[in-house]
């Protein structure tokens, strides 16, 4: 083709003739067939595709295992979901702490619980509060002085310290008595005993002491025991027992001591002097208000001594524990303890137990056998009258709550005396002086006296909202908790949610006289 525009193309070109119908279009040269490889010859190798062979599909897998996985999934997580719920829910608190000794990450499933430095809820306001100078006022009692006589001495006695054992053989059966008299019951060593160490400064009540106790004293002869789950009381009352040659192990104990099961919160110091009164033929007191000074002249005199105090054990928060007093050394100015937790022969200082001891109004119980009565009447003086030893307990408190106004368990114990005593009122206003200034929140686990002080001042609701902080915290299994919801339930009408409240402290302690008697009073 001429690309010049001015230059003519005269190249001849041949005729366009239309294609004839009638004749058959023109065929392509055919092709020789590909010769056939003869047998032995190599194959010709076909010409290689440009693009890549694509192989077949796999065939996915049946719906039937897809669904089967899905299933799977969602068992393994209702599972858990439930397994989590029951341990949650359904075991009881002594299973839980099982379960977390294996698996400890559990513990972030169980119920939501007080941390360790919550206190018990503040009180509502009443409009009948007595300030603290109106209720320090007037509570000054005149507390006769405690003296420690000095036994009449035997003969042997008279040159001899006390002895740190009794000298009676154990006898095998839990219920009967000693077959002999220890042979020194003096407390008044001759020759070089010295003084006895001074009292605690936290305690306020100064004893005078006609008797030069021993610097040291070590009782022996007893049988140890490593308490079970939540049963340090039948632990200590068992080990105390076995001084005075009982036998049986804190397990019998539980059977009378928690008959309602192993998470019995709290066993009172009167359940203990009420199980030894009716499983042995011993004799046994509890009484508050105590003293280091009393203590000490205890057990000089072979009198071991169980003690209520508050403890924060490594890991865990406050709670209530009983120790059993063995002996005492005034050279380093410590009591010798069987500890049911922390085991035998540990050593506290006086002012720590002291302060300790505060924590329960210093409550003690000291078991003694019927033929040494007069000497434990001797030794106590003042504390053989409840009243009296309530009486001197109110003054501690006092003379605590007027160097320190913001001292919760002083006020707590204020409280806890005028209960005993009668007064209501005073007592219900110490308690909110209590809760304010602040207490640990398990302190209406093992005291009731603020149910008490608040029902004796019409303060209903106020014993209700304890009872829910009880129910709230774990208390459940405590039946104090369910007997004061029934007693303030009865007292505002509501005689059907009262008798339902004495059934369930019945179920959780058979043995609960007031229950039993306050359902048998508005009919069960």
């Amino acid at each position: 083709m001429n690309d010049n525009p001015e230059i003519e193309d005269t190249k001849p070109r041949p005729a366009y003739r239309p294609a004839d119908p009638n004749v058959p279009p023109a065929q392509p040269p055919e092709q020789p067939a590909s010769p056939v490889p003869a047998a032995g010859q190599p194959g010709l190798r076909a010409k290689a595709s440009p693009y890549p062979r694509l192989s077949p599909a796999p065939a996915g897998p049946p719906r039937w295992l897809l669904w089967g996985v899905i299933g799977l999934f969602v068992l393994g997580m209702l599972g858990i979901g439930g397994a989590i719920a029951a341990f949650r829910f359904v075991l009881e608190p002594a299973q839980q702490e099982r379960v977390m000794e294996a698996l400890p990450f559990m513990q972030a499933f169980l119920p939501p619980r007080p941390g360790p430095d919550d206190t018990l809820p503040t009180p509502q306001a009443s409009g009948t509060e007595v300030s603290p100078e109106d209720l320090l006022s007037g509570l000054s009692l005149t507390v006769p002085t405690e003296t420690v006589p000095t036994p009449e001495p035997t003969q042997a006695a008279a040159t001899e310290q006390p002895t740190d054992a009794p000298t009676h053989e154990p006898t095998p059966a839990p219920t009967e008595q000693p077959t002999a008299e220890p042979t020194a019951e003096a407390a008044a060593p001759t020759g070089d005993a010295q003084a006895a160490a001074p009292q605690p400064t936290s305690g306020p009540v100064q004893v005078s002491n006609d008797t030069i106790l021993p610097r040291t004293v070590q009782l022996t002869g007893f049988n140890y025991q490593k308490q079970t789950w939540n049963n340090c009381g039948p632990a200590n009352i068992t080990m105390t027992l076995s001084y005075f040659g009982w036998t049986q192990d804190q397990a019998f104990a539980a059977t009378f001591l928690k008959p309602g099961g192993r998470e019995d919160k709290n066993v009172s110091p009167q359940e203990l002097v009420a199980f030894v009164e009716e499983q042995s033929n011993l004799d046994a007191l509890t009484r508050v208000g105590g003293t280091v000074q009393l203590l000490k002249s205890l057990l000089a005199n072979n009198f071991p001594v169980i003690v209520e105090t508050g403890a924060r054990f490594e890991g865990y928060d406050w709670l209530g524990h009983y120790r059993t007093l063995v002996g005492y050394d005034d050279n380093q100015g410590q009591f010798l303890i069987m500890d049911s937790f922390l085991g035998e022969n540990t050593i506290e200082g006086y002012t720590q137990l002291d302060l300790d001891w505060k924590h329960f109004n210093r409550t003690f119980v000291v078991l003694y056998e019927p033929q040494r009565t007069d000497l434990i009447q001797r030794l106590l003086g003042d504390y053989m009258d409840e009243r009296m030893a309530a009486q001197i307990a109110l003054e501690q408190a006092t003379a605590e709550a007027t160097a320190n106004s913001t001292d919760g368990h002083a006020w707590f114990n204020l409280g806890s005396s005028l209960v005993m005593l009668g007064e209501y009122e005073r007592a219900a206003s110490a308690f909110d002086r209590a809760r304010v200034a602040g207490v640990p929140w398990r302190m209406t686990w093992y005291q009731f006296g603020p149910f008490e002080a608040y029902y004796g001042a019409q303060r209903y609701n106020e014993v209700l909202s304890l009872v829910d902080a009880n129910l709230a915290s774990g208390a459940e299994y405590v039946e104090e908790t369910y007997y004061w919801q029934g007693r303030a339930l009865e007292a505002l009408g509501n005689s059907t949610g009262a008798q339902s409240a004495y059934r369930s402290a019945l179920r959780r302690n058979p043995r609960y006289e007031q229950a039993q008697a306050a359902l048998d009073r508005i009919g069960s």
